[in-house]
């Protein structure tokens, strides 16, 4: 009966993953372009269906597409993203030179991160009050007892104290990440 809870926060957990890994702490990553489209034969495609993304040099990703007419439209791509990277091409492939962050876009950087794992957290304390409300409901109409409903509620508690702490210790790793020189 919990599960399908627990399975909602694992997925509010998951969700804050790919967004930490979509923010870049100094270092090349591929996982940046994630959420980058190519508009391909008049469709939206990932950046990773596209073509070959490799990491050169540690602040310098590479981007080689498959078919050399879609250079054009990844440079587009990024230009419009809010990666803050100017791309520079060279007739085969894209090149993405990744400045050092300075202090300030790091302090940024780091309460955006803050502000995404508070996110989550509402995610999970939502999660927490439909398991509640269910568990109330299934009390009222004498499905469970009231000593069950009061084992279910401390089992959703500690479920939800678990994420939280999750998430906190995520937020810690990512705020040192980025604020590492």
């Amino acid at each position: 009966m919990l599960s399908q809870y627990e399975s909602k926060m694992q997925k509010a957990i998951e969700s804050l993953m790919s967004e930490f890994s979509s923010i870049r702490a100094g270092r090349a990553n591929p996982h940046i372009l994630d959420k980058i489209r190519v508009e391909y034969y008049g469709t939206p495609t990932p950046m990773q269906q596209v073509a070959n993304i490799t990491v050169p040099e540690a602040r310098t990703l590479m981007i080689q597409p498959w078919e050399s007419s879609l250079i054009k439209e990844i440079e587009k791509a990024i230009m419009c993203s809010d990666l803050g990277v100017t791309p520079n091409n060279d007739g085969k492939c894209v090149i993405l030179n990744f400045p050092e962050l300075t202090e300030d876009r790091r302090k940024e950087l780091a309460k955006d991160i803050k502000k995404k794992g508070e996110n989550a957290k509402v995610v999970i304390r939502n999660v927490r009050r439909d398991a509640n409300d269910a568990l109330k409901k299934m009390n009222k109409a004498s499905e469970i007892s009231e000593d069950e409903l009061k084992t279910n509620e401390d089992k959703v508690q500690k479920m939800t104290d678990k994420y939280v702490a999750d998430i906190d210790k995520a937020i810690d790793e990512k705020t040192k990440e980025i604020m590492t020189v």
